[in-house]
């Protein structure tokens, strides 16, 4: 194998020396491939990695970041990435149940594999496995045959099984995770983790107590305590075996019925040392990796700060980009070739990136009364320019302005910056009024809310069309991430300079924007302006290509200004009213505390799940097959803890107390703190482009989770007040509007006629499942038709319907079939659906918005039966979603144009606005017809209207 890296001068192969990584010992590191992989896929599961093209790239990014850190931090002489292949027959045929509970492997981490098969082949890292055998086999006979060669072996892997192995010249390397750095576990660090004497006793300790995750049964009645009390009293499984006359009661009796049992699950534990592999040093040398197909595999994969980690972790960045160091060096190279001599400063890198250094650009400082005119009647003459405000801080409306960019050319562009004094920027802004209000120029921005309320602090109030970048790629590819930064390198190969290496990262030596010199500042600025500009003309054209125009022109950029202006009004908060329920609440979660430990016959941290999960599972014993995480700690999730009510009280009380600490910290005690000291109100940002299915979403603070439910949950909203004793608050809510929408859609005549005739449709439904009369039913059958309706257009299964209603799993399945048989013509309209997204690849809601949905022809079951479920529900969601913002529009226009009522908040399918006394009884009859005429449907759409001094009141 060649020790060198090869790139390209003017497409002549050079060769450099690869610089030696650690020679001075004899290192092998041994990477377990599909626990990194789960790893990473899992690290992103509620964010997942999707790029332009919709692959999820979580689980390749996952493991390529875990393996670039070994590469960088410990510059390993030997390394190998071990796989699994096929079945571990050598254990299945001793217990064919042998991880036979595994979920199907995800399709993301299926597709995943190839890739990351293609990088490690890229990096000139061999790939190891053995048929038959796991990896943990293939690592250990590894490790064992490498130590005899006189090889330290690192393990790579966050599998606790593999402390089993350790030795003084095997460790575990166990990478960083959940905040925590590495940890490398050597024999005392084994020791002190498991209360063992020697690693090798941790395949007794797996014995004894089984792991679910891997399907081996262990002892029954037998947890990580008492494992660890009988590896300190007996030495080992068989030990421990011969002496249970030793022990008592249950346990004695349990352990004695399934010794054959702990034997086997020994067994399964244990890592064999003997697979089918040879060490060879040679093959494991690390060599240099192949930069060209790396870059070209990172490109596909739109994997950017990678590709520049995989730089850094090569030194590449130097090697690469430095001049040659002498004449007489580069002439040796090229003469291998044939070519003639080439002088060092012709020896340039080909990034795959544009940056501003490399750019051609003409980016002008404007400054003074007159050069602002000049740019002002430029500005004027353009049909599209793109702006582009800096500012002192993230918050719109606490910021001040420190500049503003213009670009209406590429590659050119304007900064104009302000004085520190308020007064004094308010004058240069108002320059550029006739800019802002011209009917006749589209304003073009990415995320321009947040310059629209950054100018509305200035008296700016930009009119006409515009153009939000960011909006339009939520439209175009709703499932990717929008900034500004990864839009330009996916689509323009344009590196943008991030504002990190001007004003430094977070922390307290990070300086203000305004503190930046004013070149960098002009620099920085106008690229935005630039690639904003860049990336309209990208996006544009592919709007009508995806039937999003309307969507785009029509709901989105309006709604941006209606949002602009419901996120600058704000809402009033009483203090006092959150004030005295945290007080109560405080009391509540004391007495739950007490309750909880009197149960549990202990005091312990609550909210530590370790001491929890031993609590529930190991002292009472609650689930002997408890699941446990990767940490190899008891799970303890609310899912987890909702199964196992019926068991104990103790589980009800710790749902209970869980809530009360999430609703204390998340509204009770932290929504005072988002109160602007400025206009001593709460303002929420409304987010456009976070939820594919185009619901809005709620964030700092999120209003929109306040739970409804619960009795707590519900005091909060008493804390949200109208302006003053002369305003009041009025709810306006759509009244089952999912369900009508599904009326329409499905035109399933039953449930037109329900609604046609104003019949309460959770009422008829029930008389049709139950088949009573109208009258006839009771709370019981209607609570559960409530139930199905809502929950059928979600996928609800029977197992699901009976976890909710209380119902057993075959009354559930009746229920739904009864259901079905009822609406036929809804569950032809659902399969139907599904049947579309099949042969499209999307579904649509009534105005055309798409959700795209990959996984709809997945070979994954779980994973396509999502994909499924959302072929149904999401036109569902999407149709309710388009048609409140319809109504906030029209609304907002009638409002702003007539009235001094303000729309406060959108949560879900209601509106708040605070309302002058004097205007109640005018705008509560126009706020009703406009929500219900917003779209024309043959199902009427019914708004129930509430008035109140405060949320709850009004709600």
């Amino acid at each position: 194998m060649h020790k060198y890296i090869e790139f390209t001068l003017y497409k002549i192969p050079i060769l450099l020396p690869l610089p030696p990584m650690n020679s001075e010992d004899k290192r092998l590191f041994l990477l377990d491939a599909y626990a990194l992989i789960f790893r990473g896929y899992y690290a992103f599961i509620k964010s997942p990695r999707i790029n332009s093209k919709g692959l999820n790239t979580s689980a390749i990014m996952g493991f390529t970041n875990s393996l670039l850190d070994v590469l960088k931090r410990e510059q390993p002489t030997h390394i190998a990435v071990v796989f699994d292949v096929g079945q571990a027959t050598v254990r299945t045929v001793d217990y064919d149940q042998y991880k036979a509970n595994r979920d199907e492997t995800p399709e993301a981490i299926k597709i995943a594999v190839p890739y990351i098969q293609e990088i490690l082949k890229a990096l000139c890292i061999p790939v190891l496995f053995a048929e038959g055998y796991e990896a943990d086999d293939v690592i250990g006979t590894l490790a064992q045959k490498a130590e005899e060669r006189g090889f330290t072996t690192y393990m790579v892997t966050p599998d606790k099984d593999f402390a089993q192995l350790v030795t003084d010249k095997i460790k575990m390397y166990r990478p960083p995770a959940f905040g925590k750095g590495i940890e490398i576990w050597g024999v005392e660090e084994v020791k002190a983790k498991f209360e063992v004497d020697h690693p090798m006793q941790v395949v007794d300790f797996l014995g004894m107590m089984g792991d679910s995750v891997d399907n081996i049964p262990g002892l029954p009645g037998v947890g990580e305590k008492t494992a660890k009390k009988f590896i300190k009293d007996y030495g080992s499984l068989e030990n421990l075996l011969e002496h249970t006359h030793e022990l008592k009661g249950k346990l004695k009796a349990n352990i004695e019925a399934n010794k054959e049992l702990g034997i086997l699950s020994k067994k399964l534990a244990t890592i064999l040392t003997d697979a089918p592999v040879e060490f060879d040093e040679e093959d494991l040398t690390m060599c240099a990796p192949n930069i060209e197909r790396v870059k070209e595999l990172f490109m596909e994969l739109e994997f950017r700060q990678l590709l520049e980690n995989f730089y850094r972790t090569f030194n590449l960045e130097t090697q690469v980009t430095e001049k040659a160091k002498t004449v007489s060096q580069l002439a040796v190279q090229a003469s291998l070739f044939g070519e003639n001599e080439v002088a060092p400063s012709e020896l340039t890198s080909e990034s795959y990136y544009k940056e501003i250094d490399t750019y051609d650009h003409l980016y002008q400082l404007v400054e003074g009364k007159m050069g602002r005119k000049l740019l002002l009647d430029k500005l004027l003459k353009q049909p599209e320019v793109c702006f582009d405000t800096e500012t002192t801080g993230l918050n719109a409306l606490s910021a001040e302005l420190v500049g503003i960019s213009f670009s209406f050319e590429q590659g050119k562009g304007y900064y104009i910056p302000f004085p520190d004094n308020f007064d004094e920027a308010k004058s240069i802004i108002e320059e550029f009024n006739p800019f802002f209000e011209s009917e006749s120029v589209l304003k073009i921005g990415h995320n321009l809310k947040y310059d629209y309320k950054v100018l509305y602090k200035y008296g700016i109030e930009p009119k006409g069309k515009s153009f939000d970048t960011m909006v339009a790629h939520y439209l175009l590819n709703p499932d990717m991430r929008h900034g500004m930064d990864v839009l330009s390198e996916t689509y323009l190969q344009y590196k943008p300079v991030s504002i990190e290496s001007l004003i430094g990262k977070k922390g307290k030596n990070q300086k203000l924007f305004s503190e930046v010199e004013l070149e960098q500042q002009k620099e920085y600025a106008v690229e935005d302006a630039d690639i904003t500009l860049q990336l309209k003309h990208f996006f544009a054209p592919q709007l009508p290509e995806v039937n999003a125009q309307k969507l785009f022109e029509e709901i989105e950029m309006p709604l941006m200004e209606v949002l602009s202006d419901m996120e600058i009004e704000g809402i009033r908060l009483d203090t006092d009213v959150l004030a005295e329920q945290s007080v109560k609440i405080t009391a509540d979660i004391v007495e739950l505390e007490k309750k909880i430990y009197a149960d549990a016959g202990v005091e312990f941290n609550l909210n530590s799940p370790k001491q929890l999960g031993e609590i529930l599972f190991d002292q009472l014993q609650l689930d002997s097959k408890a699941k446990k995480t990767s940490t190899g700690q008891y799970a303890t999730g609310e899912e987890v803890l909702t199964k196992l009510r019926d068991k104990h009280p103790i589980i009800n009380d710790i749902l209970d107390y869980r809530q009360l600490q999430k609703l204390k910290s998340t509204y009770v005690d932290a929504l005072p703190k988002e109160v602007s000291p400025d206009t001593k109100r709460v303002h929420t940002t409304f987010s456009q482009t976070v939820a594919a299915t185009g619901r809005l979403a709620s964030v700092n603070p999120n209003l929109q989770n306040i739970p409804i439910r619960s009795e707590q949950g519900r005091e909060i909203r008493k804390a949200f007040v109208a302006r003053d004793e002369n305003h009041v608050l009025v709810s306006a809510d759509y009244s089952q509007i999912e369900l009508r929408i599904i009326a329409e859609l499905s035109e399933d005549p039953k449930m037109l006629e329900s609604f046609r005739n104003g019949e309460d449709i959770h009422r008829s439904t029930a008389a049709n499942v139950f088949k009573v009369a109208l009258e006839e039913v009771t709370r019981e059958q209607r609570s559960h038709a409530k139930t199905v309706n809502f929950g059928i257009i979600y996928g609800v299964s029977a197992f699901g319907l009976s976890e909710q209603t209380g119902l057993s799993r075959s009354e559930s399945k009746q229920l739904i079939d009864a259901y079905y048989e009822t609406y036929p013509i809804l569950k032809k309209y659902m399969e139907g659906q599904i049947q579309t997204a099949r042969e499209q690849g999307y579904v649509e809601t009534i105005l055309g918005r798409r959700r795209y949905l990959k996984d709809i022809n997945s070979r994954n079951a779980v994973v396509r039966s999502h994909a499924e479920r959302n072929a149904v529900n999401a036109p569902i969601q999407g149709s309710a979603a388009d048609i409140i913002k319809i109504a906030m529009i029209n609304l907002q226009k009638n409002l702003k144009e007539n009235f001094k009522t303000k729309m406060l908040l959108q949560v879900h399918d209601e509106l708040v606005f605070d309302v002058p006394k004097d205007e109640l009884e005018i705008v509560q009859p126009i706020i009703k017809q406009t929500m219900e005429s917003a779209v024309k449907m043959s199902v009427p759409i019914e708004v129930e209207i509430g008035v109140g001094q405060n949320w709850l009141e009004a709600h």
